[in-house]
């Protein structure tokens, strides 16, 4: 194949992936703080109130998510795949957390 030898260095995907959760963590960290600044500038009302403690959750939920995978992806052994419940949750959490920030902020 053009010169490509078939070996593949198995360290670089994980790598790239362990990378890319920590993407996702910064990214919903930022959504989180920002909506939830937004919702308790001036006068907070249970609405707003609630929708932080809606927003730290799913924060939570996506933290402990991407923390599990990164344990996995950096131990010795080859990584597993990820399952679809995770997978799953984790799309959910973030686009929940995407969702709700942008609630709080408009």
């Amino acid at each position: 194949m053009g010169g490509v030898s078939g070996d593949r260095d198995p360290g670089l995907q994980p790598e790239r992936t362990r990378l890319a959760w920590r993407r996702t963590t910064l990214s919903g960290t930022v959504a989180a703080v920002l909506g939830m600044k937004a919702a308790l500038h001036g006068s907070a009302s249970a609405p707003a109130i609630a929708a932080c403690v809606a927003c730290g959750g799913l924060w939570l939920g996506l933290v402990a998510l991407a923390h599990r995978r990164i344990r996995v992806l950096a131990s010795a052994t080859a990584p597993t795949a990820l399952s679809p419940r995770h997978a799953s949750a984790a799309a959910l959490c973030t686009v929940a957390l995407a969702v709700c920030a942008a609630a709080l902020v408009i």
